[in-house]
């Protein structure tokens, strides 16, 4: 077996994408796609019976052009004026962005769909999860828009509210549910952004919080100023790898799985945990791997690599710099010309990076292209569809949160909100 040989059967062993990274987003839209994310997705992902799907596009919108859905985005944005706030993950396409009033990570997103209370619609370029909380963070009178319902996120699907509510039963069983002397609880629970609004909400009963990449390390401190052990979830590797920065015990961070009875563990494994963490992880960052790392510091000696901390901690590990995706884009900002710069994060972004630095040479790590699949469905024509629609009166797609999830979730967003690095 050649050495190219060996990569792709290394790869295949693992995960590989889906072969519809060709088509459009709507070849999904019908009931046969159930089981599937779409372009770009993992073949080894399943999409749950209950995540909402969306219906097929109207044909107008399918057989437009990209200049022809560009001239109608614009046009309604002009209209639309102040009363509309586009906002664009990192992570959509490049024809997405050049539309968002507002680009960031998770975080940052967070923060602007505060910013502008006089906007009545906000139009979220991102995934289910993020316009959830957008609609959790705005006003009432405000209403929250996500183009394609079938922009959802494989790792917020891989932790629902009964199995964390199972979960926490259990541990408090075996950890016991009274104060230490200290005053601290026996667990405080961490959800990562990328979580239900139910799971946020569930911290916010329990005295728990929200993080981002971005201040994974602030909310763990805000934590454990609080709580004996910390329970995170959905992301394992965020955890660990923030948890393992700070100084904490490796052999101290147990991992529950929801599908084994007492996650896997014993109650004596848990009461002696720091932290216990989800068995969550994202697709896209879970491809990067040290050999890639490797093969990157070979092809280009002296090349700088940084990583995003959803990646597993060996690849953290072995990376020169790891941090969420603002992070990565102010690195790659500061970096010198002629730098050479391999990044472990999502295509389009790094992508665009290296359009934006051509002084600079970017790549991504991993071989074979591989999207946030998700992401991936906000296409301009359901934009152009949304913003068309919010032109004759109509707001489809309308994300909201019932008022007391709304109400619980809004107190762990407040703290991180208030938590900062």
């Amino acid at each position: 077996m050649t050495a190219v040989d060996e990569i792709i059967a290394r790869l295949d062993a693992r995960q590989t994408c889906d072969t519809g990274l060709t088509l459009d987003p709507w070849a999904f839209d019908n009931p046969q796609s159930r089981n599937s994310y779409g372009p770009g997705a993992s073949i080894t992902d399943s999409v749950p019976r209950s995540a909402p799907r969306q219906g097929l596009l109207p044909e107008l919108y399918r057989h437009s052009t990209d200049d022809e859905l560009r001239e109608r985005i614009s046009s309604a944005k002009a209209t639309l004026g102040s009363s509309l706030l586009i906002l664009g993950h990192y992570y959509q396409r490049d024809e997405i962005i050049e539309h968002a009033d507002f680009v960031g990570d998770s975080f940052q997103l967070a923060k602007n769909a505060t910013e502008r209370p006089d906007a009545e619609h906000i139009v979220f370029c991102g995934v289910h999860f993020m316009a959830e909380t957008a609609d959790i963070l705005s006003t009432p009178e405000q209403s929250v828009t996500l183009p394609n319902l079938s922009a959802g996120c494989s790792m917020a699907d891989m932790a629902d509210i009964n199995q964390v509510e199972d979960c926490w039963e259990q541990l408090l069983e075996a950890c016991g549910s009274g104060a230490a002397a200290d005053g601290r609880a026996p667990i405080v629970p961490v959800t990562y952004m990328n979580s239900s609004a139910a799971l946020k909400a569930f911290c916010g009963r329990h005295g728990g919080i929200v993080c981002t990449s971005s201040n994974a390390r602030a909310v763990l401190e805000w934590s454990f100023a609080r709580g004996q052990r910390v329970l995170f979830f959905p992301d394992q590797h965020l955890g660990r790898n923030t948890a393992a920065a700070m100084g904490l015990d490796v052999d101290r961070m147990p991992v529950w799985n929801p599908y084994k009875p007492m996650g896997g563990g014993s109650p004596a494994t848990y009461r002696q945990a720091q932290m216990i963490l989800w068995k969550g992880f994202c697709s896209v960052h879970q491809r990067f791997t040290v050999e890639q790392i490797e093969g990157a510091r070979a092809a280009f000696p002296g090349v700088t690599v940084i990583v995003h901390p959803e990646c597993s901690m060996e690849v953290v590990n072995a990376a020169d710099g790891t941090g969420s995706t603002a992070y990565i884009v102010k690195r790659i900002e500061q970096a010198p010309a002629g730098s050479a710069i391999a990044v472990g994060t999502e295509i389009n972004l790094v992508n665009r990076l290296a359009a934006e630095h051509p002084d600079k040479t970017i790549f991504c790590l991993d071989p074979v292209v591989c999207p946030c699949s998700t992401m991936y469905r906000i296409h301009p024509a359901y934009l152009a569809w949304s913003l068309d629609r919010l032109l004759e009166g109509e707001v489809v797609n309308r994300i909201t949160v019932d008022g007391a999830t709304a109400e619980q979730a809004k107190i762990a967003l407040e703290r991180m909100l208030r938590v900062h690095p």
